[in-house]
């Protein structure tokens, strides 16, 4: 099953969008998260990608009641952000989320990660945030010595999902670099893809790989992909 999934990234009480991750760079502001996520939902997601970037450069989740206020829409939803502590996690999933997302703690907690999904199989995402080709944490602001490959076989045989984000087009609107997706044909497990994403054929393209979720921002809030024409694109 493929699905086209709107990102509710939230800054200081709202949903922002970001230019490549940099936190003083906001592309797009609006005041009311729950009203946004509605709206997506009315239009016919049927998941939602909501991220707390205050949480993702503090090292804490900063929004978790707005997080509970769009889980209680019913739709799934997957959360990240600053997520790096097991009982925030193990929270917001008895809370309702269909997946928590972990980057920094995927890089720093391997075996402690391995266990929390196998306690909460098929409900962990991990975060393949590359920058320059390697995996990126923290908020995006430091380079691991990883590439996204090596992190994806440190946890292969974990019955978890794969975010592949391109940290290097994010929020651009310049479209894919397909060249640096290819190597998710080969990933043994479930994943999804962001990062650039700014046409419906860039969607489709991801859909070739195997992916089953393409997840959008910049290009939905700035008008650029209509989501309706994008739902299309689901099966």
């Amino acid at each position: 099953m493929f699905r086209v999934i709107p990102a509710v990234d939230l800054k200081g009480n709202k949903v922002v969008r970001l230019r490549q991750g940099r936190e003083e760079e906001v592309t797009f502001s609006s005041e009311n998260p729950l009203e946004v996520a509605k709206g997506w939902v009315e239009k016919g997601a049927k998941v939602l990608h909501v991220i707390d970037l205050d949480g993702a450069f503090q090292g804490k989740l900063r929004h978790e009641e707005i997080i509970r206020s769009i889980i209680s829409l019913g739709v799934e939803v997957q959360v990240g952000g600053g997520i790096r502590d097991f009982e925030v996690a193990e929270r917001l999933l008895r809370l309702g989320a269909k997946r928590v997302i972990f980057g920094t703690l995927a890089i720093e907690r391997i075996e402690e990660v391995k266990e929390f999904a196998e306690k909460w199989k098929n409900r962990v995402m991990i975060a393949l945030d590359a920058k320059k080709g390697k995996v990126a944490v923290r908020g995006w602001k430091e380079e691991s010595s990883l590439t996204p490959m090596e992190v994806a076989k440190m946890y292969e045989d974990s019955e978890i999902l794969f975010l592949y984000t391109n940290v290097d087009v994010e929020g651009l609107l310049m479209g894919i670099e397909k060249e640096k997706l290819e190597f998710l044909r080969n990933l043994k497990r479930p994943f999804h893809v962001a990062g650039g994403i700014s046409s419906l054929e860039d969607i489709a393209f991801i859909k070739s790989l195997g992916a089953s979720g393409a997840i959008l921002g910049s290009a939905l809030y700035m008008g650029k992909i209509k989501f309706e024409s994008a739902l299309r694109l689901e099966s």
